[in-house]
């Protein structure tokens, strides 16, 4: 698919330099673009490659020094946002499947919608709602009573177990378990572990999007609550009885203990850990690999395990590294205060 640097220039409201008549025939990352490829610069690191990269056009923030004449610019104010967005346009097929395949089982009393798509050896249990224009990939087993709303995609091998409910226009990718059982056991007087029951259920509101492998528990009782707008990352474990507040953002392999519950607009970078029965308030952003063992009741960065405010982290660390030079210093003062102590004695 081809596009004219006029037509893409009109789409993200750029201002041209170079040459008005080229044509565009793909998207690629400056380090490997070639000619007749467009790519974009966000980053300063990224700013070495403009010298060499063989794209014929780039996006590049209003204001960049032009240093080529043989490159088209785009100039724009976000080149990320810009870029990201033409994405779309250029690569607009997604997986799709369309019909119910002859392999897939419908319980005669699931209700399906309109236009539902269903894959090969699709599992639709009793009881179960699909809204229309679903698109359920090969390989979902659903089981009872669960509802699913409309326009919503589950790709392939996902398990969404009975009684759970997810909402209108969620993305949910390869693997994922959404209702398995909350890690719940009591040990009895010879010290072995009884289950304790998971009777609740799992609630995605709408517009949420789960990365593969991601492990969502059913409640004990109640809900665990994926609220409306969260993204997470794949290889995460959320527990039972957890809320994730709207429009949060989770990175890869972070770990939500039991009845934890984190507030609005939050960012949670990778192979965070959050102990259970906690509440992390809005607009709070952890960084990677920390360990959050108490709750975070005001705004602002943390990060380190135990986790600290960012400054304090920060300032932390320093010391850290320079201990060698205090444990040298130290050494050298306690020598100057023994030859003071024999000074003083004679």
């Amino acid at each position: 698919m081809t596009f004219p640097i006029l037509k893409i220039a009109q789409l993200i409201n750029a201002e041209i330099t170079g040459d008005e008549n080229l044509t565009i025939d793909n998207l690629a990352k400056i380090e490997e673009a070639k000619k007749g490829e467009l790519t974009f610069l966000y980053l300063q690191q990224y700013e070495k490659y403009v010298a060499t990269t063989n794209a014929s056009a780039i996006i590049v923030k209003k204001g960049f020094k032009k240093t080529r004449e043989d490159i088209t610019y785009l100039e724009v104010e976000n080149p990320n946002k810009a870029f990201f967005g033409l994405l779309s346009t250029f690569f607009p097929d997604r997986p799709k499947i369309s019909g119910i395949d002859k392999t897939a089982y419908v319980s005669p009393t699931a209700k399906i919608g309109a236009k539902v798509a269903l894959g090969r050896n699709v599992v639709i249990s009793d009881n179960c709602v699909i809204g229309d224009n679903c698109m359920i990939f090969h390989n979902v087993v659903i089981l009872d009573n669960v509802k699913v709303g409309a326009a919503t995609q589950l790709y392939p091998n996902i398990t969404i177990r009975e009684n759970c409910v997810i909402g209108e226009r969620v993305i949910i990718h390869s693997g994922t378990v959404v209702g398995s059982d909350g890690f719940g056991f009591v040990p009895d007087e010879n010290n072995h572990y009884d289950k304790i029951p998971q009777v609740g259920n799992v609630v995605i509101a709408d517009d949420v999007e789960i990365g593969a492998n991601v492990t969502i528990d059913r409640a004990m009782l109640g809900s665990t609550v994926i609220k409306k707008g969260v993204k997470l990352d794949n290889l995460i474990q959320i527990a039972h009885n957890v809320i994730v507040g709207e429009n949060t953002v989770m990175s890869a392999q972070s770990g939500i203990s039991g009845s934890t519950t984190v507030g609005r607009n939050c960012m949670i970078a990778g192979q965070v850990g959050l102990v259970n029965h906690i509440h992390i308030t809005d607009g709070t952003i952890i960084g990677a690999q920390a360990g959050v063992s108490k709750s975070i009741t005001k705004p602002g960065f943390y990060v380190g395990s135990p986790i600290k405010e960012g400054r304090e982290f920060l300032r932390t660390e320093g010391h850290i590294r320079n201990l060698e030079n205090y444990a040298k210093k130290i050494k050298e003062l306690e020598k100057e205060l023994e030859e003071l102590k024999k000074k003083s004695e004679n």
